[in-house]
């Protein structure tokens, strides 16, 4: 008995070189390392290249995959209103 590399379940190989369980399990491995080499095909092809936050134009890093650096992707609007509900419940407010 073996286990599924993908969904870890027991079952039993019908070749010795059988790693998944069923051509589904495969199929969802399969995906997933493609998606995985796309992603780092995509990191490798930003090296030495210099990328900017299209806000305030800092340089990003090859491994954030937005546009925006992280300061500038948390909207200020909603921090404010988290902050005075905050302040409003630590006043007794509710």
């Amino acid at each position: 008995m073996n286990n599924c590399k993908c969904c870890d379940n027991q079952f039993e190989p019908t070749v010795s070189y059988q790693i998944y369980c069923s051509p589904h399990c495969r199929d969802i491995a399969t995906k997933e390392k493609i998606a995985a080499r796309y992603v780092q095909s995509k990191r490798q092809k930003r090296k030495g290249k210099t990328r900017l936050c299209k806000s305030c134009s800092t340089p990003l890093s090859i491994y954030n995959d937005d546009s925006v650096c992280s300061s500038c992707s948390v909207n200020p609007d909603a921090v404010t209103k988290a902050i005075k509900e905050i302040k409003g419940k630590t006043n007794g407010k509710k």
